[in-house]
């Protein structure tokens, strides 16, 4: 999470419909912060977007209202926990009731050595049961729905038959949705970012998981860059999620709403998403916030036309010294007229 200090109130509203998980932007840490996710909601109102991982430790124990504190605006949203606590991640799952999150997802996905240490993430695809234990806790606390994000297997734990078990183990427990990242994780000798790449993607994997669990809701995850990809993969999942791609290259989720959700509203143009994000910067400020704070979520947005270096500069280097901040953003803005 970033350490700035949030200018608004946790949000609370009544509680909504389950949302459509048919397009997602994945939770990624150090990345999707309200400030971000904020962005790109301007750019698809139908996608789905999930918080960075937080841990239940950090929500029980830390400034609560710091990490579940986001805008009405970013809905739908779901939070990410990290946890492997029952009683734990059901009081978080009260807390994001509360605050008006969508979705509340576990973490069974992510490889680093601490989150393993605290049993946290992927370790967790170890221990079936134990998951299991965790989702109930959490839908017997919340009437927000309750899914999980895994891997399709750890080193020593990589068979076909012990995913099924994994995945019908949680199922026992009222989980009816998956998000799988397509990959296994490698417990010792990778760090997180090699395990985003080095071991193989496995779509086929995945696919014959949906056979084989037909009533679940089986979202893929990983390596996904394009949305005539997702279209693709939605002839065999439920959804599709981006994580990456979707933060280097954010103005691909400004024909998400028409080309996956059938919307008939205008794209927007990237000048326009820029125009709408100027009021929330300036209320940034006004409460004593950096605009690198949200700036450096938008670097992607110029990706792909002449003029895209000088954009990027402008908001990741001349915005430490400039004394007129909006006056900068401004000047960055104008370099995205008509593209």
């Amino acid at each position: 999470m970033n350490s700035e200090k949030a200018s608004s109130p946790v949000n609370s509203s009544p509680l909504r419909p389950e949302p459509s998980r048919r397009f997602s932007v994945a939770p990624m840490m150090d990345w999707t912060d309200r400030h971000c996710r904020f962005f790109l909601r301007l750019l698809s109102k139908h996608a789905l977007l999930y918080t960075e991982m937080v841990t239940t430790g950090a929500i029980l124990h830390g400034d609560h209202e710091r990490f579940l504190r986001h805008n009405e605006a970013e809905h739908p949203l779901a939070l990410q926990l990290g946890g492997s606590v029952p009683a734990d991640l059901a009081a978080c799952a009260r807390m994001a009731e509360a605050a008006g999150y969508d979705e509340v997802n576990l973490n069974v996905g992510c490889p680093s050595d601490r989150v393993q240490n605290n049993m946290i993430g992927a370790i967790l695809m170890a221990h079936p049961a134990l998951v299991a234990d965790c989702v109930k806790a959490m839908r017997d606390a919340v009437s927000t729905p309750v899914t999980v994000k895994h891997r399709i297997g750890i080193n020593g734990r990589d068979s076909y038959a012990e995913l099924c078990d994994f995945v019908g183990t949680v199922k026992e427990a009222g989980c009816t949705s998956f998000t799988v990242h397509a990959r296994i994780a490698i417990l010792e000798g990778l760090s997180p970012k090699e395990n985003r790449d080095i071991p193989p993607l496995r779509y086929d994997v995945a696919a014959q998981l949906k056979r084989d669990f037909p009533d679940l809701e089986i979202v893929l995850n990983g390596g996904i860059k394009t949305l005539e990809a997702c279209q693709e993969h939605l002839q065999t999942f439920d959804g599709v999620m981006l994580g990456r791609e979707a933060y280097h290259n954010p103005y691909l989720l400004a024909e998400v709403d028409q080309r996956l959700f059938g919307s008939d509203a205008p794209v927007i143009s990237r000048a326009e998403a820029l125009t709408q994000l100027r009021p929330y910067i300036a209320e940034h400020l006004a409460t004593g916030g950096s605009m690198h704070h949200i700036t450096r979520h938008i670097l992607g947005l110029g990706t792909g036309f002449p003029g895209a270096r000088k954009f990027r500069q402008l908001l990741s280097v001349d915005i430490h010294k400039a004394s007129d901040p909006l006056a900068l953003l401004d000047q960055a803005g104008a370099l995205l007229e008509g593209r």
